[in-house]
């Protein structure tokens, strides 16, 4: 499963497409760094994706090894690269509203939502309360501004898409997260209640790995969204990742598979969250 090394395998993955467009024109490295009056090391960086290719960069290698014709799919590879990666610091700069806000174009448009969990509660299934309590320790941990009323304002407002029945939503969780305490006990209480009332909605389906589950081939990752089989977001412990490579995106999409084949659905669900609730009464 990809994880913050995403940079670097998709620059690498773009090197190799590089190194193959060279290759398959008979050119050597020395003789394509002549034909671009470049040092021969760059070209070496490059393909072994330890330093980045501009558009520049992409149209004069792909000129110079005569196929101009790969230059604009290479070049739209490497913008996605460049747009992967978007630290905490500079999403939330100007507060936690700016940040719920800038997803909801996405949210919009998306039709097929899938979702793995087994740090906290989606943002979508979240009660008020249990959405407040996580933005306010985000505030306090990273020292944002303290704007946290309207994001939870803004975040509910997102809720708004699961009536959409033209949408759908499929929701892996870990066990694990139900007994995560998040706020005190009845905040937990309110939002298992909740969570229950979630899970039958019509267009919503969620499935909970047990803790007992046999992890050897799929074992807990990072949280993450799938939209649309097009895009995924990654919440990293520093940044916001963002994954549209198509052979990265399918990775996830396994992955999801294999998550959602060990969790359990229907009834076995409302006991697992039944006796979390319990735990906290």
């Amino acid at each position: 499963m990809p994880t913050s090394s995403s940079i670097a395998e998709a620059r690498r993955a773009l090197g190799q497409r590089l190194r193959k467009v060279r290759e398959d024109h008979g050119l050597t490295a020395t003789e394509l760094a002549r034909r671009c009056t470049w040092d021969r090391a760059k070209i070496s960086r490059i393909e072994n994706g330890h330093a980045p290719a501009s558009p520049e960069i992409i149209r004069t290698w792909t000129r110079e090894c005569g196929a101009p014709e790969e230059a604009d799919d290479l070049i739209e590879a490497a913008r996605n690269i460049e747009s992967m990666y978007t630290e905490w610091r500079l999403m939330e700069g100007r507060g936690l509203r700016p940040a719920q806000d800038s997803v909801r174009p996405l949210w919009a448009r998306t039709t097929d939502f899938r979702s793995y969990s087994q740090n906290l509660i989606p943002g979508p299934l979240q009660t008020e309360e249990y959405t407040r309590t996580v933005l306010r320790g985000i505030r306090d941990r990273r020292g944002l501004t303290d704007d946290v009323e309207v994001a939870v304002a803004s975040r509910m407002e997102r809720q708004d898409f699961l009536n959409d029945r033209s949408k759908g939503f499929e929701f892996v969780l870990e066990e694990t997260l139900l007994y995560r305490q998040v706020g005190p006990a009845c905040v937990m209480t309110e939002q298992l209640g909740h969570l229950l009332q979630a899970a039958v909605r019509q267009n919503v389906l969620v499935g909970i790995i047990p803790r007992r589950a046999e992890r050897s081939l799929m074992p807990p990752v990072e949280d993450f969204w799938i939209f649309d089989k097009r895009q995924v977001n990654v919440e990293l412990v520093s940044a916001y990742l963002t994954v549209k490579q198509n052979h990265e995106v399918t990775l996830y999409l396994d992955d999801f598979d294999r998550l959602k084949d060990l969790a359990v659905h229907g009834g076995p669900v409302f006991k697992i969250i039944a006796d979390a609730l319990h735990s906290y009464a």
